[in-house]
Protein backbone atom coordinates (compact mmCIF):
# COMPACT_ATOMS: atom_id res chain seq x y z
CA UNK A 1 0.00 0.00 0.00
CA UNK A 2 1.39 3.30 -1.11
CA UNK A 3 1.75 5.84 1.74
CA UNK A 4 0.92 9.62 0.76
CA UNK A 5 4.37 10.96 1.36
CA UNK A 6 2.91 14.45 3.62
CA UNK A 7 1.69 11.36 5.58
CA UNK A 8 5.10 10.22 5.97
CA UNK A 9 6.17 13.42 7.00
CA UNK A 10 3.71 14.17 10.15
CA UNK A 11 4.62 10.44 11.29
CA UNK A 12 8.23 11.55 11.33
CA UNK A 13 7.55 15.13 12.91
CA UNK A 14 5.43 12.60 15.79
CA UNK A 15 8.09 10.31 16.19
CA UNK A 16 10.99 13.40 16.75
CA UNK A 17 8.17 15.04 19.23
CA UNK A 18 8.20 11.89 21.19
CA UNK A 19 11.42 11.45 21.57
CA UNK A 20 12.00 14.70 22.63
CA UNK A 21 9.44 14.75 25.04
CA UNK A 22 11.70 11.58 26.72
CA UNK A 23 14.43 13.48 26.55
CA UNK A 24 16.08 10.76 24.08
CA UNK A 25 17.18 14.14 21.87
CA UNK A 26 17.28 17.71 21.79
CA UNK A 27 16.42 19.95 18.90
CA UNK A 28 20.39 21.85 18.25
CA UNK A 29 18.48 25.31 18.32
CA UNK A 30 16.62 24.47 21.69
CA UNK A 31 19.54 22.00 23.21
CA UNK A 32 21.41 25.10 23.01
CA UNK A 33 18.97 27.32 24.31
CA UNK A 34 18.77 25.17 27.44
CA UNK A 35 22.13 24.44 28.28
CA UNK A 36 24.44 26.47 30.97
CA UNK A 37 27.66 27.27 30.55
CA UNK A 38 30.15 24.89 31.95
CA UNK A 39 30.83 26.68 34.47
CA UNK A 40 27.70 27.85 35.79
CA UNK A 41 26.69 24.21 35.56
CA UNK A 42 29.39 23.03 37.78
CA UNK A 43 28.46 26.08 39.68
CA UNK A 44 24.59 25.21 40.50
CA UNK A 45 25.48 21.66 40.93
CA UNK A 46 28.62 22.63 43.60
CA UNK A 47 25.82 24.91 45.36
CA UNK A 48 29.24 27.60 44.77
CA UNK A 49 28.50 30.74 42.42
CA UNK A 50 31.74 32.00 40.99
CA UNK A 51 31.05 35.91 40.62
CA UNK A 52 33.51 35.34 37.91
CA UNK A 53 31.16 33.17 36.40
CA UNK A 54 29.00 36.00 36.01
CA UNK A 55 30.94 38.47 34.87
CA UNK A 56 33.08 39.83 37.54
CA UNK A 57 36.40 41.10 36.89
CA UNK A 58 37.94 41.88 40.03
CA UNK A 59 40.41 44.37 38.93
CA UNK A 60 39.29 47.22 41.16
CA UNK A 61 38.36 48.75 38.28
CA UNK A 62 35.29 47.66 36.38
CA UNK A 63 32.21 48.00 38.16
CA UNK A 64 31.39 44.46 39.34
CA UNK A 65 27.91 44.89 40.83
CA UNK A 66 25.68 43.64 38.25
CA UNK A 67 27.62 40.27 38.36
CA UNK A 68 27.61 39.98 41.86
CA UNK A 69 23.56 40.27 41.68
CA UNK A 70 23.38 37.81 38.66
CA UNK A 71 25.44 35.53 41.21
CA UNK A 72 23.06 36.39 43.99
CA UNK A 73 20.05 35.92 42.21
CA UNK A 74 21.34 32.38 40.30
CA UNK A 75 22.24 31.28 43.83
CA UNK A 76 19.04 31.74 45.08
CA UNK A 77 17.01 30.46 42.17
CA UNK A 78 18.70 26.99 42.57
CA UNK A 79 17.40 27.37 46.04
CA UNK A 80 20.25 28.54 47.61
CA UNK A 81 23.91 28.72 47.72
CA UNK A 82 27.37 30.74 48.47
CA UNK A 83 28.01 33.08 46.03
CA UNK A 84 32.06 33.17 46.24
CA UNK A 85 34.57 36.14 46.00
CA UNK A 86 38.12 34.52 44.31
CA UNK A 87 41.28 36.73 45.63
CA UNK A 88 40.63 40.16 43.72
CA UNK A 89 39.08 43.57 44.38
CA UNK A 90 35.56 43.85 43.50
CA UNK A 91 34.21 47.26 42.94
CA UNK A 92 30.56 47.55 43.69
CA UNK A 93 28.96 51.00 42.50
CA UNK A 94 26.05 50.36 42.68
CA UNK A 95 23.99 48.47 45.87
CA UNK A 96 24.32 44.78 45.99
CA UNK A 97 20.62 43.42 46.65
CA UNK A 98 21.14 40.51 48.65
CA UNK A 99 18.75 37.27 48.35
CA UNK A 100 17.09 34.75 50.89
CA UNK A 101 19.31 31.31 51.32
CA UNK A 102 22.25 33.15 50.03
CA UNK A 103 25.65 33.65 51.38
CA UNK A 104 28.64 35.52 50.35
CA UNK A 105 32.42 34.23 50.67
CA UNK A 106 34.19 36.33 50.50
CA UNK A 107 38.27 34.45 50.32
CA UNK A 108 41.50 35.70 51.26
CA UNK A 109 42.54 38.38 49.43
CA UNK A 110 38.97 39.35 48.27
CA UNK A 111 37.65 42.40 48.66
CA UNK A 112 34.09 44.52 47.83
CA UNK A 113 34.76 47.98 47.65
CA UNK A 114 32.79 50.94 47.26
CA UNK A 115 32.81 53.54 45.24
CA UNK A 116 32.63 57.21 44.83
CA UNK A 117 29.27 58.65 42.86
CA UNK A 118 25.38 58.79 43.27
CA UNK A 119 24.66 55.33 41.76
CA UNK A 120 23.66 53.41 45.09
CA UNK A 121 20.23 53.56 45.67
CA UNK A 122 18.37 56.47 46.66
CA UNK A 123 17.00 56.44 50.70
CA UNK A 124 12.92 55.00 50.81
CA UNK A 125 10.75 57.38 52.18
CA UNK A 126 9.79 56.93 55.66
CA UNK A 127 7.03 58.13 57.26
CA UNK A 128 8.60 57.34 61.34
CA UNK A 129 11.40 59.76 60.21
CA UNK A 130 11.23 62.09 63.09
CA UNK A 131 11.42 59.28 65.64
CA UNK A 132 15.26 58.82 64.86
CA UNK A 133 18.26 60.26 62.86
CA UNK A 134 18.45 59.67 59.39
CA UNK A 135 21.01 57.09 59.29
CA UNK A 136 18.55 54.97 61.14
CA UNK A 137 15.29 55.78 59.31
CA UNK A 138 16.71 55.00 55.71
CA UNK A 139 17.92 51.53 54.96
CA UNK A 140 18.26 51.38 51.00
CA UNK A 141 21.45 53.49 50.63
CA UNK A 142 24.26 51.12 51.09
CA UNK A 143 26.29 48.98 49.60
CA UNK A 144 24.27 45.68 50.69
CA UNK A 145 20.76 46.07 51.33
CA UNK A 146 18.10 43.34 52.17
CA UNK A 147 14.65 43.26 53.83
CA UNK A 148 12.61 40.10 54.73
CA UNK A 149 14.93 37.46 54.26
CA UNK A 150 16.19 34.55 55.50
CA UNK A 151 19.26 32.29 55.94
CA UNK A 152 21.79 34.99 54.64
CA UNK A 153 25.52 35.24 55.57
CA UNK A 154 28.47 37.07 54.71
CA UNK A 155 31.56 34.79 55.95
CA UNK A 156 35.45 34.02 54.78
CA UNK A 157 38.30 35.94 55.23
CA UNK A 158 38.08 38.76 52.66
CA UNK A 159 37.03 42.56 53.65
CA UNK A 160 34.02 44.77 52.60
CA UNK A 161 35.40 48.13 52.18
CA UNK A 162 33.44 51.47 51.73
CA UNK A 163 36.90 53.22 50.35
CA UNK A 164 36.61 56.51 52.03
CA UNK A 165 33.56 57.06 49.56
CA UNK A 166 30.86 56.37 52.26
CA UNK A 167 28.38 59.10 53.73
CA UNK A 168 29.22 59.76 57.66
CA UNK A 169 26.55 62.47 57.67
CA UNK A 170 23.13 62.38 55.72
CA UNK A 171 23.47 61.23 51.93
CA UNK A 172 22.33 62.69 49.06
CA UNK A 173 20.38 60.47 46.39
CA UNK A 174 22.58 57.79 44.82
CA UNK A 175 25.13 57.97 47.84
CA UNK A 176 25.19 55.42 50.48
CA UNK A 177 25.95 55.79 54.48
CA UNK A 178 26.24 51.94 54.93
CA UNK A 179 27.87 49.08 54.32
CA UNK A 180 25.48 46.56 55.03
CA UNK A 181 22.16 47.39 55.63
CA UNK A 182 19.32 44.66 56.88
CA UNK A 183 15.93 44.66 57.65
CA UNK A 184 13.58 41.67 59.41
CA UNK A 185 15.72 39.16 58.92
CA UNK A 186 16.16 35.52 60.08
CA UNK A 187 18.90 33.49 60.54
CA UNK A 188 21.87 36.12 59.52
CA UNK A 189 25.62 34.79 59.86
CA UNK A 190 28.32 37.72 59.76
CA UNK A 191 31.61 36.18 60.32
CA UNK A 192 35.02 35.68 59.42
CA UNK A 193 35.33 38.89 57.53
CA UNK A 194 36.35 42.75 58.00
CA UNK A 195 34.25 45.56 57.52
CA UNK A 196 36.17 48.98 56.92
CA UNK A 197 35.38 52.78 56.66
CA UNK A 198 31.57 52.26 56.76
CA UNK A 199 30.58 55.88 56.83
CA UNK A 200 27.86 55.87 59.27
CA UNK A 201 27.53 51.93 59.78
CA UNK A 202 29.75 49.34 58.99
CA UNK A 203 26.52 47.15 59.55
CA UNK A 204 22.93 48.29 60.87
CA UNK A 205 20.35 45.73 61.59
CA UNK A 206 16.80 45.98 62.36
CA UNK A 207 14.27 43.61 63.05
CA UNK A 208 15.81 40.53 62.67
CA UNK A 209 16.18 37.41 64.73
CA UNK A 210 18.67 34.95 65.36
CA UNK A 211 22.31 36.83 64.09
CA UNK A 212 25.37 34.64 64.63
CA UNK A 213 28.92 36.39 64.50
CA UNK A 214 32.21 34.98 65.51
CA UNK A 215 35.64 36.56 64.45
CA UNK A 216 33.72 39.62 62.68
CA UNK A 217 36.59 42.49 62.46
CA UNK A 218 35.26 46.27 61.77
CA UNK A 219 37.20 48.93 61.91
CA UNK A 220 35.52 52.34 61.43
CA UNK A 221 37.93 54.06 63.53
CA UNK A 222 37.88 57.10 60.87
CA UNK A 223 34.41 57.10 59.61
CA UNK A 224 31.47 56.56 62.46
CA UNK A 225 29.27 53.60 64.20
CA UNK A 226 30.12 49.55 63.94
CA UNK A 227 27.56 47.42 64.12
CA UNK A 228 24.05 48.40 65.21
CA UNK A 229 22.05 45.91 66.54
CA UNK A 230 18.51 47.49 66.70
CA UNK A 231 15.32 45.69 67.43
CA UNK A 232 16.95 42.33 67.38
CA UNK A 233 16.42 38.95 69.37
CA UNK A 234 18.41 35.87 69.59
CA UNK A 235 22.20 37.13 69.11
CA UNK A 236 25.43 35.38 69.41
CA UNK A 237 28.32 37.08 69.22
CA UNK A 238 32.16 36.05 69.68
CA UNK A 239 35.42 36.86 68.79
CA UNK A 240 34.70 40.44 67.39
CA UNK A 241 37.31 43.32 66.80
CA UNK A 242 35.36 46.81 66.60
CA UNK A 243 37.38 50.26 66.61
CA UNK A 244 34.53 52.66 65.95
CA UNK A 245 35.02 56.17 65.70
CA UNK A 246 31.12 56.75 66.98
CA UNK A 247 29.54 53.38 69.14
CA UNK A 248 31.66 50.37 68.80
CA UNK A 249 28.54 47.81 69.59
CA UNK A 250 25.62 49.65 70.32
CA UNK A 251 21.86 47.79 70.84
CA UNK A 252 19.17 49.98 70.24
CA UNK A 253 15.39 49.98 69.85
CA UNK A 254 13.89 52.67 67.56
CA UNK A 255 10.62 53.26 65.46
CA UNK A 256 12.22 52.89 62.28
CA UNK A 257 9.84 49.76 61.35
CA UNK A 258 6.51 51.47 62.72
CA UNK A 259 6.38 49.77 65.91
CA UNK A 260 8.21 49.31 69.00
CA UNK A 261 9.43 45.74 68.77
CA UNK A 262 11.74 43.88 71.05
CA UNK A 263 14.99 43.10 71.98
CA UNK A 264 17.06 40.43 73.87
CA UNK A 265 18.21 36.93 74.37
CA UNK A 266 21.88 38.47 73.22
CA UNK A 267 25.49 36.94 74.39
CA UNK A 268 28.65 38.78 73.78
CA UNK A 269 32.12 37.08 74.81
CA UNK A 270 35.23 37.50 74.23
CA UNK A 271 35.46 40.36 72.32
CA UNK A 272 37.53 44.02 72.09
CA UNK A 273 36.02 47.36 71.77
CA UNK A 274 36.78 50.63 71.30
CA UNK A 275 35.37 54.05 70.39
CA UNK A 276 37.44 56.99 69.84
CA UNK A 277 34.77 59.61 70.31
CA UNK A 278 31.58 57.68 71.77
CA UNK A 279 30.41 54.87 73.61
CA UNK A 280 32.25 51.07 73.33
CA UNK A 281 29.16 48.92 75.11
CA UNK A 282 26.02 50.30 75.31
CA UNK A 283 22.36 50.56 75.53
CA UNK A 284 20.78 53.17 73.37
CA UNK A 285 20.07 56.09 72.84
CA UNK A 286 17.21 54.78 71.07
CA UNK A 287 15.28 53.04 73.06
CA UNK A 288 11.91 52.40 72.10
CA UNK A 289 10.98 48.38 72.35
CA UNK A 290 12.20 46.74 75.65
CA UNK A 291 15.81 44.84 76.27
CA UNK A 292 15.99 42.01 78.48
CA UNK A 293 18.19 38.55 78.88
CA UNK A 294 21.86 40.32 78.06
CA UNK A 295 25.24 38.29 78.87
CA UNK A 296 28.35 39.77 78.07
CA UNK A 297 31.39 38.40 79.21
CA UNK A 298 35.46 38.80 78.51
CA UNK A 299 35.52 42.03 76.80
CA UNK A 300 38.02 44.23 76.76
CA UNK A 301 37.62 48.11 75.75
CA UNK A 302 40.61 50.53 75.05
CA UNK A 303 39.06 54.14 74.49
CA UNK A 304 35.74 55.46 74.69
CA UNK A 305 35.12 59.61 75.25
CA UNK A 306 31.89 58.66 76.18
CA UNK A 307 30.91 55.40 78.62
CA UNK A 308 32.88 52.48 78.46
CA UNK A 309 29.56 50.15 79.64
CA UNK A 310 26.70 52.71 78.86
CA UNK A 311 23.00 52.18 79.34
CA UNK A 312 20.41 54.57 78.90
CA UNK A 313 16.41 54.40 78.51
CA UNK A 314 15.54 57.47 76.83
CA UNK A 315 12.47 56.64 75.01
CA UNK A 316 10.27 54.24 77.28
CA UNK A 317 12.00 51.11 77.40
CA UNK A 318 12.58 48.36 80.32
CA UNK A 319 15.86 47.62 80.29
CA UNK A 320 16.37 43.84 82.27
CA UNK A 321 18.51 40.71 83.11
CA UNK A 322 21.62 42.50 82.05
CA UNK A 323 24.98 40.68 82.89
CA UNK A 324 28.50 42.28 82.48
CA UNK A 325 31.33 40.10 84.06
CA UNK A 326 35.17 39.67 83.58
CA UNK A 327 35.51 43.17 81.56
CA UNK A 328 38.26 45.45 81.90
CA UNK A 329 38.55 49.12 80.70
CA UNK A 330 41.28 51.54 79.94
CA UNK A 331 40.85 55.09 78.50
CA UNK A 332 36.97 55.70 78.89
CA UNK A 333 35.26 59.05 80.03
CA UNK A 334 32.73 57.90 82.10
CA UNK A 335 33.12 53.86 82.76
CA UNK A 336 29.60 53.17 83.76
CA UNK A 337 27.04 54.83 83.40
CA UNK A 338 23.32 54.01 83.54
CA UNK A 339 20.31 56.24 83.08
CA UNK A 340 16.93 56.56 82.91
CA UNK A 341 15.89 59.39 80.67
CA UNK A 342 12.97 61.40 79.59
CA UNK A 343 13.19 62.17 76.02
CA UNK A 344 10.22 60.19 75.00
CA UNK A 345 11.01 60.05 70.81
CA UNK A 346 9.26 57.24 69.84
CA UNK A 347 5.62 56.23 68.28
CA UNK A 348 2.54 55.36 70.22
CA UNK A 349 3.04 57.90 73.21
CA UNK A 350 5.61 56.50 75.22
CA UNK A 351 6.17 56.51 79.27
CA UNK A 352 9.43 56.87 81.13
CA UNK A 353 11.42 53.68 81.24
CA UNK A 354 13.09 51.60 84.21
CA UNK A 355 16.23 49.45 84.02
CA UNK A 356 16.32 46.89 86.77
CA UNK A 357 18.36 43.84 87.33
CA UNK A 358 21.45 44.55 86.09
CA UNK A 359 25.00 42.70 87.78
CA UNK A 360 28.36 44.23 87.36
CA UNK A 361 30.91 41.02 88.14
CA UNK A 362 35.01 41.05 87.88
CA UNK A 363 35.24 44.68 86.27
CA UNK A 364 38.33 46.73 85.86
CA UNK A 365 38.27 50.57 84.51
CA UNK A 366 40.44 53.48 84.30
CA UNK A 367 38.01 56.42 83.40
CA UNK A 368 39.31 59.87 81.12
CA UNK A 369 37.60 62.47 83.05
CA UNK A 370 37.68 63.86 86.26
CA UNK A 371 33.92 65.24 85.87
CA UNK A 372 32.37 62.76 84.34
CA UNK A 373 32.32 59.74 87.39
CA UNK A 374 30.81 56.55 87.38
CA UNK A 375 26.89 56.98 87.57
CA UNK A 376 23.33 55.64 88.41
CA UNK A 377 21.07 58.22 87.37
CA UNK A 378 17.13 56.78 87.88
CA UNK A 379 13.91 59.13 87.73
CA UNK A 380 11.89 59.38 90.44
CA UNK A 381 9.12 57.34 91.65
CA UNK A 382 8.70 54.07 89.83
CA UNK A 383 11.36 55.29 87.28
CA UNK A 384 14.32 55.22 89.25
CA UNK A 385 16.82 52.50 88.78
CA UNK A 386 16.68 49.39 90.82
CA UNK A 387 18.07 45.91 91.65
CA UNK A 388 21.79 46.85 90.31
CA UNK A 389 24.44 44.94 91.50
CA UNK A 390 28.26 45.05 91.44
CA UNK A 391 30.55 42.24 92.69
CA UNK A 392 34.82 42.89 92.68
CA UNK A 393 34.12 46.03 90.42
CA UNK A 394 37.44 47.91 90.37
CA UNK A 395 37.56 51.23 89.45
CA UNK A 396 40.35 54.25 88.81
CA UNK A 397 39.16 57.50 87.99
CA UNK A 398 41.50 60.99 87.11
CA UNK A 399 40.53 62.46 90.24
CA UNK A 400 42.22 66.28 90.22
CA UNK A 401 39.25 68.71 91.67
CA UNK A 402 38.87 70.13 94.35
CA UNK A 403 35.88 70.70 97.26
CA UNK A 404 33.30 71.64 95.55
CA UNK A 405 29.12 71.76 96.69
CA UNK A 406 27.43 68.51 97.02
CA UNK A 407 23.92 69.69 95.62
CA UNK A 408 22.04 67.59 92.62
CA UNK A 409 24.00 68.62 89.67
CA UNK A 410 21.64 69.96 86.88
CA UNK A 411 20.48 67.58 83.89
CA UNK A 412 20.66 68.71 80.11
CA UNK A 413 18.40 65.75 79.55
CA UNK A 414 20.55 63.91 77.12
CA UNK A 415 21.77 60.79 76.92
CA UNK A 416 25.44 61.80 76.72
CA UNK A 417 27.38 61.51 80.32
CA UNK A 418 28.72 65.31 80.06
CA UNK A 419 24.57 65.87 80.22
CA UNK A 420 24.80 65.32 84.10
CA UNK A 421 28.16 68.08 84.19
CA UNK A 422 30.52 67.29 86.97
CA UNK A 423 29.55 64.89 89.76
CA UNK A 424 30.23 66.20 93.31
CA UNK A 425 31.55 62.79 93.78
CA UNK A 426 34.99 61.99 92.21
CA UNK A 427 33.67 57.95 92.19
CA UNK A 428 30.00 57.19 92.01
CA UNK A 429 27.09 59.39 91.76
CA UNK A 430 23.86 57.33 92.41
CA UNK A 431 20.53 59.16 92.13
CA UNK A 432 17.14 58.30 92.33
CA UNK A 433 18.19 54.36 92.86
CA UNK A 434 16.86 51.70 94.45
CA UNK A 435 18.24 48.37 96.20
CA UNK A 436 22.03 49.40 94.66
CA UNK A 437 24.47 46.62 95.84
CA UNK A 438 28.40 47.52 96.17
CA UNK A 439 30.19 44.27 96.93
CA UNK A 440 34.23 43.91 97.12
CA UNK A 441 34.09 46.85 94.93
CA UNK A 442 36.79 49.81 95.11
CA UNK A 443 36.96 53.17 94.09
CA UNK A 444 40.56 55.14 93.25
CA UNK A 445 42.04 58.27 92.37
CA UNK A 446 45.13 58.72 90.16
CA UNK A 447 45.39 62.61 91.47
CA UNK A 448 44.13 63.98 94.70
CA UNK A 449 40.66 64.98 94.84
CA UNK A 450 38.72 66.92 97.15
CA UNK A 451 34.86 65.24 96.68
CA UNK A 452 33.74 62.25 98.58
CA UNK A 453 34.45 58.98 96.87
CA UNK A 454 30.78 57.76 96.64
CA UNK A 455 27.82 60.36 96.89
CA UNK A 456 24.43 58.43 96.99
CA UNK A 457 20.91 61.06 96.49
CA UNK A 458 17.09 60.29 96.91
CA UNK A 459 16.55 56.13 97.04
CA UNK A 460 16.21 52.85 99.71
CA UNK A 461 18.26 50.18 99.85
CA UNK A 462 21.82 51.33 99.14
CA UNK A 463 24.75 48.99 100.29
CA UNK A 464 28.05 48.89 100.35
CA UNK A 465 30.06 45.59 101.54
CA UNK A 466 33.85 45.32 101.96
CA UNK A 467 34.40 48.28 99.85
CA UNK A 468 37.52 50.54 99.68
CA UNK A 469 37.78 54.11 98.65
CA UNK A 470 40.42 56.15 98.55
CA UNK A 471 40.76 59.25 100.90
CA UNK A 472 41.06 62.82 99.09
CA UNK A 473 42.91 65.02 101.38
CA UNK A 474 40.38 67.69 101.69
CA UNK A 475 37.58 65.62 100.70
CA UNK A 476 34.58 65.81 103.78
CA UNK A 477 33.36 62.36 104.04
CA UNK A 478 34.15 59.37 102.02
CA UNK A 479 30.54 57.86 101.18
CA UNK A 480 27.91 60.91 101.54
CA UNK A 481 24.42 59.46 101.69
CA UNK A 482 21.58 62.15 101.20
CA UNK A 483 17.94 61.32 101.63
CA UNK A 484 18.31 57.64 101.51
CA UNK A 485 16.13 55.27 103.09
CA UNK A 486 18.33 52.38 104.41
CA UNK A 487 21.57 52.69 103.71
CA UNK A 488 24.31 50.58 104.71
CA UNK A 489 28.56 50.23 105.25
CA UNK A 490 29.53 47.10 106.37
CA UNK A 491 33.48 46.13 106.61
CA UNK A 492 34.61 49.05 103.95
CA UNK A 493 37.81 50.50 104.35
CA UNK A 494 40.15 53.73 102.94
CA UNK A 495 43.06 52.51 100.71
CA UNK A 496 45.95 53.05 103.37
CA UNK A 497 43.42 51.05 106.08
CA UNK A 498 41.58 53.38 107.61
CA UNK A 499 37.72 52.95 108.17
CA UNK A 500 35.34 54.84 105.72
CA UNK A 501 33.85 58.30 106.52
CA UNK A 502 30.30 58.15 106.41
CA UNK A 503 27.91 61.24 106.50
CA UNK A 504 23.92 61.95 105.60
CA UNK A 505 21.84 64.10 105.31
CA UNK A 506 18.09 64.91 103.85
CA UNK A 507 16.74 62.14 106.94
CA UNK A 508 18.70 59.55 105.69
CA UNK A 509 18.19 56.15 108.07
CA UNK A 510 21.00 53.20 108.67
CA UNK A 511 19.03 49.69 107.94
CA UNK A 512 21.53 46.36 107.31
CA UNK A 513 19.34 44.22 108.34
CA UNK A 514 20.30 40.73 107.26
CA UNK A 515 23.08 41.86 105.01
Amino acid sequence: MKIPLKHLVQALAALIGLVAVFGLVQPPVLAAAARPSRATARAAAAGTFNVKDYGAKGDGDANDTSAINKAITAANDAGGGTVRFPSGTYKSSNTIHMKSNVTLQLDSGSTIKGASGTGYDKPESNSNDKYQDYGHSHFHDAMIYGDKLTNIGFTGSGTIDGGGHLITGNPDSGQADKIISLTRCTNLTLSGITLRRGGHFAALINGCDHVTSDHLTIDTASDRDGWNIISTTNVTITNANISANDDALPFKSDYALGAKLPSGHVTVTDSKLSAKCCNALMFGSETCGDFTDYTFSHITITGAQKSGLGMVSMDGANISDVHYSDITMSGVRSPIMLKVGTRKRCGNSPGVGHISGITVDNVTGTGASPSFSPTIWGQSGGNQISDVTFTNVDLTVPGGNGTMGTGVPSDSGDYNPKSIGTRPAYGWYIHNANNIKFVNSSVRFSEDDGRPAVIANTGSAISFDHFTAQRGGDSPSDLLFQSINGYCVTNGANTSGGSLRVATSGGSTRSCGSR
